[in-house]
């Protein structure tokens, strides 16, 4: 099916679907309620569908859905699920699906760090700190891998490489903490 039986609506918020997905249990849901569904579960773990409760490895968006790419509350839900497939459709996790979620991370860290209520371990907080601290370093130093005063904008490339492989390596920290805090083994 295309899109979701007319007289059906949504079982977790029990309205008329908005932005319509299929799981591969075969079961429709709003992209934002089964969104919903997983982030506050454990966001390292496929969701269970809360009827069957079989793990969801696919999200499938309507046809309909696709084509209001351009409706904004649409393109964050069909954002959401891609993110979602890629992370749970058995793709590889090479350094550009890496790099993609990277965003995602770092938001969801920056906001766990302004939280009063939400802790990171101190290991890892002290890790951010001292390559934050290094990174900075490297970055405002006039010790360059490629000297700016020679090569120019060129010379910048060393200092993105390293903001970059700090970026990478905060979330990967991040990554591992959010696996072990929800089961991971």
């Amino acid at each position: 099916m295309n899109a979701p039986p007319e007289n059906e609506v949504c079982s977790i918020c029990h309205g008329h679907f908005i932005a319509p997905c299929q799981a591969n249990c075969s079961h429709w849901f709003c992209g934002n309620c089964i969104m919903l569904v997983w982030r506050h579960g454990s966001t390292l773990r496929p969701c269970k569908c809360p009827l069957c409760r079989r793990p969801i490895s696919l999200l499938v968006p309507s046809e309909e859905t696709v084509r209001v790419r351009n409706d904004a509350t649409v393109s964050e839900v069909l954002h959401d699920v891609e993110t979602y497939n890629r992370v749970f459709g058995g793709q590889s996790s090479s350094l550009v699906q890496r790099m993609q979620d990277l965003p995602f991370l770092l938001r969801r860290l920056l906001r766990e760090i302004m939280d009063p209520r939400r802790t990171l371990p101190f290991v890892i907080r002290a890790r951010v700190y001292i390559a934050m601290i290094l990174s900075a370093i490297y970055i405002i130093s006039p010790i360059d891998i490629i000297p700016e005063g020679v090569l120019g904008v060129i010379g910048l490339l060393d200092d993105l490489l390293i903001a970059l492989v700090f970026f990478l390596y905060v979330a990967a920290l991040y990554r591992s903490v959010l696996y072990f805090r929800h089961g991971g083994s």
